[in-house]
C-alpha cells in the first residue's frame, strides 16, 4: 500500500539478468477484483511468475483467482490471504477522512510506518524518506481507493487452495502486519510451497533485506 516500484527496486535491477521484469499498476481501482483484471488486462505476457508484496499480494491473489492458467510461478510476501478483520475494517475510514483533510503525511508518519519495518531499520532515516516519498507521491486519492480495495476485500484461501505450482511464501521475522504465522497458513493451503522468513526484516522485506530476498527470488525463478 502506498508504494510504488521503488518498493522492488533492488530485485528489478538484479533479476533482469534473468527475467523481464514488469511492474503493474495497482493505484487505480477501488476493488481488488478491479485491480487484478487491470493486472491481467495489461501485462505483456501471456503467462508469467508473478510477485507481490503486502497488498500487492493480495492484488496477485486476485490474479491468481481470475486467471489460475496464466499464473506459472507465485511469490507472496509479507502478505495476508484472508478479509479484513472487523478491527482494521474501522480503521479505515478514519485514515481516509484524515488524508483528503490534508493530513496524509500524518497518516503515513504516524500509523504506517511504524508497522512497516524490523526494530534494526527503524532508524534507518534513508529507508523512512523512501517509503515516505512513495506514499506522498502518490497522494490522497490513491491512498482512498486503496484503503477501501483492502477494506473490503475477499478472503483469497480458495484461490491458494489446489494451486501446484512453485510458490514461495517470504516474510520478515518481525513483520507484526503479517507475521510469519500467517504465511505458514497459506503454506498448508498450497501444493507446492516454499517458506522463508527472513531474519531481523519487519514488512518491507524487498528493501530491509534486499540481498536475501533477492537470493530468495531467484531461486524461486530458476528452480
Amino acid at each position: 500500500m502506498m508504494c510504488d516500484a521503488r518498493l522492488f527496486e533492488p530485485q528489478i535491477e538484479a533479476l533482469s539478468e534473468v527475467a523481464d521484469v514488469w511492474v503493474g499498476d495497482i493505484t487505480r481501482h477501488r476493488t481488488m477484483e478491479a485491480l487484478a483484471a487491470a493486472v491481467l488486462e495489461e501485462a505483456p505476457f501471456p503467462r508469467f511468475a508473478l510477485a507481490g508484496l503486502s497488498m500487492g499480494g493480495i492484488v496477485a491473489m486476485s490474479v491468481l483467482a481470475q486467471a489460475p492458467a496464466r499464473v506459472m510461478r507465485l511469490a507472496l510476501l509479507d502478505t495476508n490471504h484472508l478479509a479484513e478483520t472487523p478491527e482494521r475494517r474501522a480503521l479505515r475510514q478514519p485514515q481516509i477522512d484524515r488524508a483528503k483533510a490534508g493530513q496524509l503525511r500524518a497518516v503515513l508518519v504516524d500509523e504506517m510506518k511504524p508497522n512497516y519495518l524490523g526494530p534494526a531499520h527503524r532508524s534507518d532515516q534513508a529507508l523512512l524518506d523512501r517509503v515516505l516519498a512513495m506514499g506522498m507521491g502518490l497522494g490522497p486519492a490513491v491512498f482512498e481507493r486503496q484503503s477501501l480495495a483492502l477494506r473490503d476485500r475477499p478472503d483469497s484461501s480458495g484461490a491458494l487452495e489446489g494451486y501446484e505450482r512453485p510458490t514461495l511464501l517470504l516474510c520478515g521475522e518481525h513483520d507484526v502486519l503479517c507475521p510469519p504465522s500467517r504465511h505458514a497458513a497459506m503454506a498448508s493451503l498450497l501444493q507446492n510451497a516454499d517458506l522463508v522468513v527472513v531474519a531481523g526484516a519487519g514488512h518491507l522485506t524487498t528493501l530491509e533485506a534486499p540481498m536475501e530476498v533477492t537470493a530468495a527470488l531467484r531461486r524461486w525463478l530458476l528452480g
